[in-house]
């Protein structure tokens, strides 16, 4: 896959698939949530199944990060799931996004570089 195989905004390097259980989640509010987060830019999917109050999204983290997507979700009237399996993706994603974060930012250095002149 190419960058060209996205949403525009979204390059694949950056790419992260996240799978999230939301809690007091209704069909209204799941609408309402699932428009708002794939309007924003960096987002290449969203879906939400209302039965399983499960989110799946797929995003560019240079743009994005889980923070975003929390503030929207809790916003609505909802929340992320407080079980322990959620906790502990929920600290993996932080940790990812930041570093893909970065990394975008990052520019690269070489000792090999021409001096620049005086």
């Amino acid at each position: 896959m190419s960058d060209m195989d996205h949403r525009p905004g979204v390059r694949e390097a950056y790419l992260v698939k996240r799978h999230l259980k939301l809690e007091a989640l209704d069909a209204a509010r799941a609408d309402a949530i699932a428009q708002e987060i794939d309007h924003l830019v960096g987002v290449d999917r969203v879906d939400l199944d209302k039965a399983s109050g499960r989110l799946d999204i797929a995003y560019d983290a240079s743009h994005l990060d889980l923070e975003q997507l929390e503030e929207i979700v809790r916003r609505h009237g909802s929340d992320l799931d407080h079980g322990w399996w959620t906790h502990f993706k929920e600290g993996w994603y932080r940790f990812a996004d930041r570093n893909l974060k970065e990394n975008a930012r990052h520019e690269p250095w070489s000792h090999h570089r021409i001096m620049p002149r005086r």
